[in-house]
């Protein structure tokens, strides 16, 4: 009987022990490696993962500071302003190589739709012998971007080693370089070595101060020959003149913003290629230039959609 007792004493001790450890540590909390307890319920819970890398952000401004291996919150997300402004410094050519080539130019420097999905109503624009001023350089931007409007920029070389930040502000603001060879002479009268220099000095020093080269070409005094166009395809540029002149240089336009309306005007049709330069009367002109090309229709072909082969 004692014996029996005894035995029964001992199972009911094994028992009470080993319901005690369990209690010790249960499945709905663990132990974090702070110290703290969190509830596996709570984990559970926890927004999943986006995959973009990010980390849930905090309302404790040292959160971060209790595991150095933990990005502070913002540190990798990026925001869409942010990664557009990453697009366009200097460098990028995310803005040059995206848009798909719809566009090519024929023989006479008309601006032609790939196929009748494109619009044919179209006008290309361009600006001459610069970059000469921030005042004149920013007025025609503002006004091409108040019209949604690219617009080829062709510059000289001498100009860009003056003021290299004028050329930076035009890259930066989203407008396209071209290549107006480094003086501005004619380059039929040179010798082929001595063209081919004005063109690569102008290529090398654009990349040099805005990370890209241009890939348009127009000569001074639109004045070139088959060795010049030779050159300029090496260095992978469409090679062009213009086919509708503003004649904004001339004396008869000087200070007539109105003249370099008409002059475009009367000579438009669609593809049209248009000559202007960077001159005070022609960004007082602009505005209103645009705005009448609209009303007849008229759209802004992007240069960045042109072929840099004609055809």
């Amino acid at each position: 009987m004692i014996r029996h007792t005894t035995a029964l004493i001992m199972i009911s001790c094994m028992l009470l022990t080993a319901c005690g450890t369990t209690d010790e540590t249960t499945p709905e909390s663990t132990k974090s490696s702070n110290g703290s307890v969190t509830s596996t319920q709570e984990q559970q819970n926890e927004p999943a993962a986006t995959g973009t890398g990010e980390t849930p952000t905090t309302d404790s401004p040292s959160s971060t500071d209790s595991n150095s291996n933990q990005e502070s919150p913002g540190d990798d997300e990026t925001s869409s302003t942010e990664k557009e402004e990453t697009d366009n410094t200097p460098g990028s050519q995310a803005a040059e190589v995206n848009i798909k080539k719809t566009y090519y130019m024929n023989a006479n420097y008309y601006i032609k739709p790939n196929d009748k999905t494109s619009e044919s109503k179209v006008v290309l624009l361009t600006f001459d012998d610069g970059p000469k001023e921030e005042k004149m350089i920013n007025g025609l931007i503002d006004t091409l971007d108040k019209h949604d409007a690219k617009a080829i920029f062709f510059v000289n070389g001498y100009r860009v080693k003056s003021h290299p930040e004028l050329l930076e502000i035009i890259h930066e603001r989203g407008q396209i370089v071209g290549n107006h060879a480094w003086d501005h002479e004619d380059l039929k009268k040179m010798s082929t070595t001595a063209a081919a220099k004005q063109v690569t000095d102008v290529q090398n020093i654009v990349k040099e101060t805005i990370g890209v080269e241009p890939q348009f070409f127009r000569p001074p005094f639109g004045s070139g020959n088959d060795a010049l166009k030779a050159t300029v395809k090496k260095n992978g540029m469409l090679y062009m003149t213009w086919s509708n002149g503003s004649l904004d240089w001339d004396k008869s336009t000087k200070n007539k913003p109105d003249k370099v309306i008409q002059n475009v005007m009367d000579q438009l049709n669609p593809g049209s290629n248009i000559l202007m330069h960077e001159l005070p009367w022609t960004v007082e002109a602009l505005d209103e230039l645009l705005t009448k090309l609209e009303q007849k229709g008229y759209t802004f072909v992007n240069p960045r959609s042109i072929e840099l082969e004609a055809r």
